[in-house]
Order: structure tokens, then sequence, then C-alpha cells
């Protein structure tokens, strides 16, 4: 069992835990995970770490209720327990001093690349942080990505707070004047993902995607987690997250995300009946 130290919820839908865990604490780097199990029947939620405490032993998780699982974890609360938490998991990002690097995030996304920035930074990078979300409710850390940024840019979807903009758009307009740009990092939804691909491979700057397909294992045994780059089949727990998105097949990686729609919405559905509230007459 892993204690919840702390919870804290950050939006509406969004949730962070700090969680003791030192043995995993001490060997994490900026762009692994780990996965989760609630209970003994639970599904196991692959989860990037979003921050690192090795004096404390701790690890913080930022959790998006998108399905059923990720609803009952957003109950949870400080003293509450996670039945198994595996990790850390993947290939580490590649924190290296390059010179100028956007950290492109996109909602979920700002919590795993709040390490990296941090880590490029410390490296001796300029960082240049670019962060959004649909709206101003759904956007949070702003501050503590500021803290570990050079420059930092929010913009939210529908204009209610910052820049009136998608993420990929001020990322493109960074790269169309001209300054000079050395490595990218892009994560949040694939589709933000993709575009923000779509916005910088015209001017060759490479862009680091983290791909968070579907897991079952985590140690590449099942094979869920394929995903096409370069031509080849990668597996984002093995192989990944970290890889280069102008390598990656888009289109493929969006329709094995789509793949088990219905049995997601089946699953929302009878979580929410099953947990209504009683409401008087």
């Amino acid at each position: 069992m892993f204690l919840i130290l702390q919870q804290a919820d950050l939006t509406p839908v969004t949730r962070e835990y700090v969680v003791q865990a030192p043995e995993i604490a001490q060997k994490a780097l900026p762009g692994q995970f780990v996965i989760v199990r609630l209970e003994e029947p639970g599904e196991r939620i692959p989860l990037t770490i979003a921050d690192i405490d090795r004096q404390a032993g701790t690890v913080t998780l930022v959790v998006q209720e998108v399905g059923a699982s990720t609803k009952q974890m957003g109950t949870l609360k400080a003293g509450d327990s996670l039945l198994d938490l595996v990790g850390p998991l993947g290939r580490p990002s590649e924190i290296e001093k390059y010179g100028t690097v956007i950290c492109a995030g996109g909602g979920v996304g700002i919590a795993p690349l709040y390490p990296i920035a941090r880590g490029l930074r410390e490296a001796g990078n300029t960082v240049i942080s670019v962060i959004g979300a649909r709206s101003a409710n759904l956007l949070f850390w702003e501050e503590k990505m500021r803290t570990v940024s050079d420059e930092l840019i929010a913009c939210t979807d529908d204009g209610s707070y910052g820049r009136f903009a998608l993420v990929p758009a001020p990322v493109k307009e960074i790269l169309e004047s001209g300054r000079k740009v050395d490595l990218i990092f892009a994560i949040g939804p694939a589709v933000m993902m993709k575009f923000t691909c779509k916005a910088t491979q015209p001017f060759g700057v490479r862009t680091i995607v983290s791909i968070n397909s579907i897991m079952v294992d985590g140690t590449g045994m099942c094979g869920a987690c394929r995903v096409s780059v370069d031509g080849k089949t990668r597996f984002a727990c093995v192989d990944g997250p970290d890889f280069d998105g102008h390598q990656v097949d888009w289109e493929l990686l969006l329709e094995r995300q789509r793949q088990y729609l219905d049995e997601e919405k089946s699953a929302m559905q009878k979580w929410e009946q099953e947990h209504a509230c009683a409401c008087p007459a």
C-alpha cells in the first residue's frame, strides 16, 4: 500500500497527489512513469511522474478524470492509500544542454512537462514554456512552470485567460520570428502533440513528444501500447514514452486511442450510476 500524504484539487477535474514511495523517488527521473492500481480487480492506470522529492521519499502524480478509473481515483483524499504503485517505468527524458528549448504543454500534459523543464533549466538551457488549456478553469501550475522557465506564454482555447490560441500557435510564432530554437518538448493530448509537430517540422527543429498510448502491463509483454515510429513498431512503455514526434504515425495512434471508446463510455456510465447521489424528494 502507498499512502497519499497530500491531495489538492487543481481544476474541477484535475487532482494532485503526493504519494509516499521512497524507493521509486530515489530512482525516478523526468519523463518516467508509474502504473497505479486502486484495488484488487482494478484497472492499471499509467501516470507520468509530475514531481519527485528524493529527500522526502515522495512522488507527485496529477490525474485528470476522464474515465471510470480516474473518476474513482478522484475520490481519494490524504490518508487514503493506493494498492499498487509500480515504477519508475519507461526511459527518462534526454536532459542535456542544448541551448534554447521550448517546452509546450497542453492540459494535464503540463504536469509531466514540469520536471523536464526544471531539469533542462538546471542543465543550463534557456527554457521557453508554452502552456495551455481549453479554458481558464482548466489551466494549472502556471506559477510552478514560471519558476523553471526563462519565458512563459499561457493560452486558452476559448480566450478566457492569456493568449487566445491553441498551444501550437505560439510555438510556430517563435520559430517564424527567426529565433534560434534547438529542441522542443511537447506533452499533452495526442492531437495537440500532432499539430505541434506539424507546426515545427517545416523549421527542422527536433520535437520530442511523450506518447501516452493504451497500456496494460507496462513492461512490453502485452503489446497494447505499440506505436509506429519511423515505420517501425515501438512500445511506448519500454521504448518510450518519449519519441521524435516528426517520426510518429499520428493517424494510426489516434485511431488506436479510439478503439475502446464504447467500453470506456460503458464503464463510465456504470460507475456514475453506482455512485449517484441520493437526492431528497
